[in-house]
């Protein structure tokens, strides 16, 4: 019986209502976040802004749970599951001492989109798995780099010591040509 109600759980939890629901709270949240910025607001309405913060974390606390019962300890071999728990987690924390910090991620909650879109998923899961191709282009741009700033400096030391007159240097301003930042 419990298997049987487990399911159907998962297949409520998973459905298009529930899902569509956790993230319109997501973005209802996000709104509300961005409102806490302004102190204006804030002096006009900043109890309601809070209650309504306060509704949709138990909203996101209730689906953990929701999932926790339904997958039980299949929950935490699911990456995007860990994510949420975390995210869900930090804003959990106490707002004051040492872990006000975390408690100011509080906007991670919008990144639980990734998890609930799967075209979201399939692109960050993309970027994940390109990393180390990405990691070899870096190496490669940076022996280029380096090559490029030997060069500079070898050949503009004498005229443009300024700029040339150490590796470092030479490195700097290469990287201020190729970004395009205050190059004169």
């Amino acid at each position: 019986m419990a298997n049987a109600s487990s399911e159907q759980l998962i297949k409520w939890l998973e459905g298009t209502f529930a899902t569509r629901f956790i993230l319109g709270v997501i973005v209802f949240n996000a709104v509300i976040l961005g409102l806490e910025t302004s102190q204006t607001v804030m002096g006009t309405m900043g109890g309601l802004l809070k209650t309504l913060d306060v509704i949709c974390l138990s909203i996101f606390v209730l689906e953990i749970i929701l999932k926790l019962i339904a997958y039980r300890h299949r929950f935490f071999t699911n990456g995007w599951n860990l994510f949420d728990f975390v995210i869900v987690g930090i804003a959990l924390l106490p707002s004051g001492g040492a872990l006000s910090v975390l408690r100011a991620l509080r906007i991670l909650r919008v990144l639980r989109v990734i998890s609930i879109s799967p075209s979201l998923r399939t692109v960050v899961e993309g970027l994940v798995s390109a990393l180390p191709g990405m990691g070899s282009v870096v190496v490669l741009m940076s022996i280029i780099f380096y090559v490029g700033a030997v060069i500079a400096t070898k050949l503009f030391a004498g005229s443009h010591p300024e700029f040339f007159s150490s590796l470092g240097a030479s490195a700097y301003s290469l990287f201020q040509i190729m970004t395009l930042e205050s190059w004169s």
